[in-house]
């Protein structure tokens, strides 16, 4: 980001590992907006002010009078009401099935205290403010693909294709063309759109893909 300094919040219930990343923040040119113990400050410091990224710890200590909760649950939270906030997690744990859960549950990224440097933290931070997604070395995970609502959902990526084309107007011959396949394979992929989603001609199915908004290529 050029025009604005990053804004992160911190969610780490050790205070000397706390104070340092808020140092390290500060000098690498971000601004910390909260550096909190536990997870009702620290989400309601998000709340006045809408940070770029969020470092959370998952697990905490916290005081035995408090609710149980955790860092995982402040997670949870950001995805539920804070969607622009981007998680990065920063924990001990190196479980993969904790991981996924937290990816899964929106963090940008997940790295191990164990073995990430100060420059790294910063350089992380950087990065899912640009959209990326970070994982710890060694480890693959390929988001679950979106359900997709009624008639498109029973469609194959290929089918919803070739709605796309029909939808932006071509004939099966200029679809072929585009894809790459037998002008046979569109009428065959056309067939099995009619009978899934139950429209009876060209004209219905173009009209029904632009009404599901459906994607079209952006030039024929």
């Amino acid at each position: 980001m050029e025009s604005e300094r990053i804004r992160v919040a911190i969610l780490e219930d050790q205070q000397v590992f706390r104070e340092a990343l808020v140092a390290v923040l500060e000098v690498a040119g971000m601004d910390v907006v909260a550096g909190c113990a536990e997870p009702a400050p620290f989400l309601a410091r998000v709340r006045e002010t809408l940070p770029h990224v969020a470092l959370v710890d998952l697990r905490l200590a916290l005081p035995e009078w408090e609710a149980p909760t955790g860092g995982m649950d402040a997670l949870q939270s950001l995805h539920d009401f804070f969607p622009q906030v981007k998680p990065l997690v920063l924990s001990g744990h190196r479980e993969a099935a904790l991981v996924e859960q937290c990816l899964q549950a929106g963090a940008a990224g997940y790295l191990w205290k164990q073995n990430v440097s100060c420059a790294e933290v910063v350089e992380a931070v950087e990065r899912v403010v640009r959209g990326e997604r970070l994982l710890p070395a060694g480890l693959a995970w390929t988001p679950p693909e979106p359900t997709l609502p009624g008639e498109l959902g029973r469609l194959t990526p290929r089918e919803r294709e070739v709605l796309g084309y029909i939808a932006a107007g071509a004939d099966n011959l200029r679809i072929a063309a585009c894809l790459g396949i037998t002008e046979r394979t569109v009428k065959a992929h056309i067939t099995n759109i009619y009978k899934k989603v139950g429209s009876e001609s060209r004209t219905q199915l173009a009209v029904l893909g632009c009404q599901l908004g459906v994607q079209r290529p952006a030039s024929l």
